[in-house]
């Protein structure tokens, strides 16, 4: 499928899209696709928000485009060419014009609402963790209502269409819009699986592609219960390294001493919310911190304030849970994840949970996702399809203990992409390695592949900083 894409006329960006340090700047265009690729020439359009950062090197130095995406799936990668760009190499930024887009259904992209998710941003929420038979079909009920709002908000014709698959297609329309022969790719987390999906429909277009913080070839729903059980381990991780520092947070001198003032924690909110923050939401300010180490200080201290007052602004996100951004991310999440591949059954839902509580009756549960597809209202034939033995080796980055996308995701999608080669970050517990963690091994791999096309002989092993040392109070 494709359409004759006309050239790209730059501008003006939005305010949302900040402006990089001079001489560097940043600029934007539209795109228009159609919404279903598989009828290029007929049926409605969308529009995709372009966004370009030229490279600043000389003309010989150029390598091409970098298309760069953020994650998600709903991650707005509008500003992300500016802000990702600041982080990368300088060899890269001279290497390379940084495009980012928006996907479809998301940001400036013709965004998706699905108005109130099944009272997902009611504050405080529901216990998003069913304890028992009554809870956990009003989980289900709650998931289904999801389902029913998306259906309704977005529409049931839109709903088959803001699919992984559809949005690597609008990847190829950019190339082809700007004259380009080649894709090169530098996606985080969804963004693996992007570019991943990319390379399976168009794999001989596929140039440098780095894979970062890889979601394994798995169904939405398997990858969503696979990140739970590694979160419970990032979470134990987390009560020992506090325990270690039980003079800095007071919070216990061991392990499962932690979990016990961590568990008052939780069960006081959820007997008491305080000021619209409840379990809902305590869950997910802890599913947010376990992704990077940084925020653990910022999570133990909040967990001490409120033992110690009853307080809980050291644990409320900074911005709001219901904002326009944030409902706009929700809605766009559901709707991919929902609309590449076939959803669990309800009865696997509850199977899966109560598998999950018998790790941990109180485990985190914010990231499992998928489950309002098992009452969609439609029903896709098949999953989106992943990699090619056609596409030429890809880089596929990884920290060793990242709880958000395990590294077993970078082993498995390496299986469907022959030839690449991984880049393991070792004693690392966080979420986004490349240009993100300040290691001179990693940044100095990808960026020699960037560059200069230098494939590793072999799979390569960097030396992580290990557990982070506490912020001072």
């Amino acid at each position: 499928a494709t359409a004759s894409p006309r050239a790209l006329a730059f501008g003006a960006c939005p305010r949302s899209v900040p402006a990089p340090p001079a001489p560097d700047r940043v600029e934007c265009a539209r795109l228009t696709v159609p919404l279903d690729w598989r009828r290029p020439f007929s049926g409605p359009r969308v529009e995709i928000a372009v966004s370009r950062v030229p490279a600043s090197g000389t003309p010989a130095e150029r390598r091409g485009i970098l298309l760069v995406n953020p994650g998600g799936p709903g991650g707005s990668g509008l500003p992300y060419a500016v802000t990702k760009r600041a982080k990368l190499p300088q060899s890269v930024r001279r290497s390379y014009d940084v495009i980012g887009f928006d996907p479809r259904g998301v940001g400036r992209s013709t965004p998706v609402d699905c108005g109130a998710m099944g009272g997902l941003f009611t504050a405080p929420g529901t216990d998003p963790v069913p304890a028992d038979p009554h809870a956990e079909r009003a989980y289900l009920a709650s998931q289904r209502d999801m389902a029913d709002d998306c259906a309704s908000g977005a529409g049931t014709a839109v709903l088959p269409h803001l699919s992984t698959e559809q949005t690597a297609y609008d990847m190829d329309a950019i190339r082809a819009a700007l004259g380009e022969r080649r894709t090169n790719f530098l996606g985080v987390s969804y963004g693996t699986y992007l570019g991943a999906a990319y390379a399976a429909r168009f794999p001989h277009r596929v140039g440098r592609m780095v894979l970062d913080s890889v979601v394994g070839p798995w169904s939405w729903h398997d990858f969503d219960v696979v990140q739970s059980r590694a979160l419970l381990r990032a979470r134990d991780t987390f009560f020992a390294w506090t325990a270690t520092h039980e003079e800095r947070f007071g919070l216990g001198g061991d392990e499962d001493a932690v979990r016990r003032a961590y568990l008052r924690v939780r069960q006081g909110l959820a007997a008491r919310p305080v000021s619209g923050f409840g379990p809902a939401e305590f869950d997910r300010a802890v599913y947010r911190a376990l992704g990077r180490t940084e925020r653990w200080t910022g999570l133990a201290d909040g967990l001490r304030a409120y033992l110690t007052d009853g307080g809980v602004a050291g644990l409320r996100p900074a911005s709001a849970f219901d904002s326009h951004e944030s409902r706009n991310y929700e809605a766009a999440n559901r709707i991919v994840k929902c609309a590449d591949g076939p959803g669990p059954t309800p009865r696997q839902v509850v199977a899966d949970i109560r598998r999950i509580r018998r790790l941990a009756p109180q485990p985190v549960l914010t990231g499992l996702e998928a489950t309002a597809c098992a009452y969609w209202h439609h029903r896709p034939a098949h999953r989106t399809p992943l990699g090619s033995p056609a596409a030429p080796p890809v880089l596929l980055v990884a920290s060793a203990h990242d709880p958000v996308t395990p590294v077993e995701g970078a082993r498995r999608l390496r299986e469907v992409l022959p030839g690449s080669r991984m880049v393991v970050l070792d004693d690392d517990y966080s979420h986004g390695v490349f240009a993100s963690r300040g290691n001179g091994c990693v940044d100095g791999t990808v960026a020699a592949y960037l560059v200069d096309g230098a494939v590793p002989e072999a799979d390569t092993r960097c030396a992580g900083p290990g557990l982070p040392t506490p912020a001072s109070s």
